[in-house]
This record gives C-alpha cells, structure tokens and sequence, in this order.
C-alpha cells in the first residue's frame, strides 16, 4: 500500500501546541509516517495527495462515554421494538458518529463483544470501540428498571448471551459481576456509584456502593492486566468514595464540592463532564418521552453541573471529553465541545480534551490522540478553523474528511 498525504491545511496536532499554517501529514497502511511542515517533506510525486483546501487537519476525536446500542426512547416505543432490531439500528449510530470525525469511543454500557468484533472485521462501519459491556448497580439504583409500578423496563436489554444483568449486592457478588463483565470482554469495568437523572427510583445525589464494593471492583479489575474502572458518580460524597477506591475516571460530576475536587487532583482521576446530557434531557424531553422525574432532575442539575466542571478547570482536574450520546442523538457528539468552553476551557483545551487527554483516559494515548508519527492513521479534516469558532464543529457538515486506521471513512472534500 502505498503513501497517502493530507496537504494544504492548519495543522492542530492534539498536543496543544501552536498549529502550523502549512502541515501535512503523512501516512502508509494504518500508521502516520510524518507530521510536520509542509516544506520539511519532500514529494516523491507517487504519493496519493488529498487536499484538505485550506481547512484544519486534527487527530480523529474520541468519545470516552458513549452507547452506541441506543438512543432515548419512550417506554411504549421500547416494548415495541424487536430485539434483534437494536443491533441494526446500532450499526446507524455508529455510521453517524464517524462521520461527525468521532473515531474511537468507550461505550458506557450496551454494546457487546459481538458489535466490537463486527467493526473490526469490517461488516459494519464505526469508531473503534472499547467495551464496558454493562454497568454494575445495586437493586434499586441507578442501571435498575425497576419502576413504582412493580414492573422492570430497561433501557437495554441484558441478561442474554455475552450480556451479563449488570445488578449486584455486597462484596462477593459484587467480585462475582465484575468477574462476569471481565469473562464477557469488557475492557473497561463501568459502576454506578450515585443514582441518577433517568433513575425512576433514585436521585443523583443518592450514593450506591459502599466503600468496600468500590474497592473490591478496582481490585479484581486491576487483576486482569491493570483494567480501569468507570464510575457514573454525580453527587458529592458518591464521587469521593468512588475516588478514593481508586476509580479512575468520574463520569458527569454533576455536584462535585471542594473536597473531591482535591481528592481527583490527588489521585490524578480523571473527569469525564457529559456537560450534554441534561441539558439533551430538557431539550428532547416532549420528542424522546423523558419522564417527568428525569426532567425535573435535569433542570435542577444543570447549572450545579456547569459549576462544578468550571471550578474542576480552573482546579487543574484532568478533563476527558465524553457526551452521553444515546441519551442525545449521536452524531452531535462535537456539540459537547462548545459546552465546554463555555464553562472556562479555551476552544485549544477542548480540542485537547478531545484528543490527546481522551486517549490518556483510555489508556490509549501510544496509539491515537495526537498527529504523530508511528501512531495510528485516525485524521479528521474540517472546514475553517475550529480555534476561533469551536461551535462550527457542532455541524456535521464542517466534517469534510474522516480517515480512520488508514481507511477513508468519510470525504466530501471537493476534487
């Protein structure tokens, strides 16, 4: 396979470093081969040349907190809907995240064995996907379809072959789960350690968990080849049990308080904001039938969210960009970004959210994340410059090119 070079664009290469007004890179098979200035290369003239026509020329982004088996339904819609029917409906979801430039994600839950190895085998376009397979929740918590009615709805089917029920109580079955998550191919462990918005039975401030189930969990993950542990945690004591045994990133932190602020910065735990996901509750509430409890929840968390991801900034919290989607649409996972700013990060910092500290987070920063040589070929191409209007990326439209692991996923660059 020959050479293919991106030319003739603003390169932002994910470190945070100064972009340069004539980059190119460079890549054969999946693997960049140069990064750099335009006139540090020299063209051999038997190069395939794409040009990016003054645009810039970024990592592939990545999603740390995703479902790529869902999006928000009514509970009649759910019940109507054929089993089976969600994996196509997932290969739909994944199509539309890459082409919004998102090329790897972690999902938080839902997505099995089957789908990871369906986009590596190439029978399905997506991100390249690492797996949680599913949530561990008490009986009653968050992750439990439980409604007051007596009756079970969830919002993704488990308990079938490769989806273990994700519900357990006490240490050793507690041990048992994540043993069970671990035999299934999560590569990723995901608890629920605070209740939640869409909880019919709880309240995000509601903390799941003792400390000795939260430990127990990072202790059999950290068996198996130093896996880490993903927390749902959204109220203030929830997120500081969560990490202080050890978890290393917090999802949501929707009502973070000074103390855990400090706690994350002492442990180096990551944050991972969803800053989208309340505030797609509200907007989508009518169209998707968002129960009324979810709603007022969500109108009551949001400013206490947008708070606490500004004082976490400014504090020095790592910041991993993550979305939710599946509670919104996906494709519009890039709105996150804007969201972002707005609560204090420059336009740069949410691009380096995006990229490089997104692939720390997975554990995945050798690989992807920035635009350097010997990593892998994952580049996106947008219209403009996203430094001086971060809100553009919010619109698929200004995705032109999407090239993952060496493979042209998405092109609307004119010839």
């Amino acid at each position: 396979m020959g050479k293919t070079v991106v030319k003739n664009g603003r390169l932002i290469d994910g470190h945070g470093n100064q972009p340069l007004d004539k980059g190119i890179v460079v890549f054969e098979g999946n693997t960049l081969i140069f990064v750099g200035e335009e006139s540090d290369y020299s063209l051999s003239g038997e190069e395939q040349v794409i040009d990016a026509q003054g645009g810039s020329i970024l990592p592939g982004f990545i999603d740390t907190h995703v479902h790529v088996m869902m999006e928000y339904e009514a509970v009649q819609k759910r019940l109507e809907t054929p089993f089976s029917f969600r994996f196509y409906q997932a290969a739909h979801y994944m199509q539309k995240t890459l082409d919004a430039g998102i090329t790897s994600v972690r999902d938080a839950l839902g997505a099995d064995l089957g789908v990871k190895k369906a986009v590596e085998e190439g029978l399905i376009s997506g991100p390249r996907l690492q797996l949680s397979i599913n949530a561990l929740t008490i009986t009653g918590g968050h992750g439990d379809g439980y409604t007051t009615s007596g009756q079970t709805v969830e919002l993704l089917q488990a308990n079938y072959p490769g989806m273990p029920d994700g519900r357990a109580d006490g240490v050793e079955e507690v041990r048992k789960k994540v043993r069970e998550m671990l035999r299934a191919g999560a590569e990723v462990i995901k608890v629920h350690a605070t209740g939640g918005v869409l909880s019919p039975t709880d309240h995000p401030e509601f903390t799941q968990f003792t400390l000795d189930e939260l430990k127990v969990i990072v202790e059999e993950a950290r068996f198996r080849k130093e896996i880490r542990v993903m927390a749902h945690a959204q109220g203030a004591e929830g997120i500081k049990q969560a990490v202080r045994a050890g978890i290393h990133s917090i999802e949501h932190g929707i009502f973070l308080d000074d103390e855990a602020i400090d706690l994350m910065k002492e442990h180096g735990t990551f944050l991972v904001p969803t800053l989208l996901a309340p505030v797609s509750v509200l907007e989508l509430a009518k169209e998707s039938g968002m129960p009324d409890s979810a709603v007022e929840k969500a109108r009551d968390a949001i400013e206490a969210h947008k708070e606490s991801v500004a004082k976490a900034h400014k504090a020095g919290v790592k910041i991993a960009m993550g979305t939710d989607a599946g509670v919104m649409p996906h494709g519009l996972n890039l709105r996150e970004l804007e969201l972002m700013t707005e609560v204090g990060l420059s336009p740069m910092e949410a691009i380096v959210a995006t990229t490089k500290t997104a692939a720390e987070c997975l554990g995945w920063q050798d690989k992807v994340g920035t635009l350097e040589k010997g990593k892998l070929a994952d580049i996106v191409v947008v219209k403009g410059n996203p430094l001086e209007d971060i809100a553009s990326l919010s619109t698929n439209d200004t995705i032109q090119l999407v090239i993952k692991d060496g493979k042209i996923e998405k092109n609307h660059l004119t010839k």
